[in-house]
């Protein structure tokens, strides 16, 4: 018998774990750029929210991580493309002791991984 929720689950599901594969490929060109980075954590220190922002921004836009943390030693694939074509970004973690690290002017058209230490 066919279950068309286990369907849409099993599609939801796959959508998913494609957004969890790492990406190798890295253009330099804004248009048609990769703009997935991997986020690894060398802090020592949890890191409790995470924000991207395209450098021509005055604010941090939303907490990319949501509802979940990056441990020390993790790391997370995000994909930085906010449908304007930018490659500049500048990025902040902050611990939940209310400190934090900003890198600022980071191209996701060019590197592959960023690492917060």
């Amino acid at each position: 018998m066919f279950h068309f929720k286990s369907f849409i689950a099993a599609g939801v599901a796959a959508a998913a774990l494609s957004a969890c594969v790492e990406t190798t490929n890295v253009s330099s060109s804004g248009a048609s750029a990769n703009r997935w980075v991997t986020i690894q954590n060398a802090t020592g220190r949890t890191i409790w929210r995470l924000y991207g922002s395209r450098t021509s921004t005055s604010s941090w836009e939303e907490d990319i991580l949501g509802s979940t943390v990056l441990s020390n030693g993790s790391s997370v694939n995000i994909n930085f493309d906010d449908g304007t074509g930018a490659c500049m970004f500048d990025m902040k973690a902050e611990f939940r002791d209310g400190g934090g690290q900003v890198l600022n002017n980071v191209n996701v058209c060019s590197v592959a991984s960023v690492t917060f230490r």
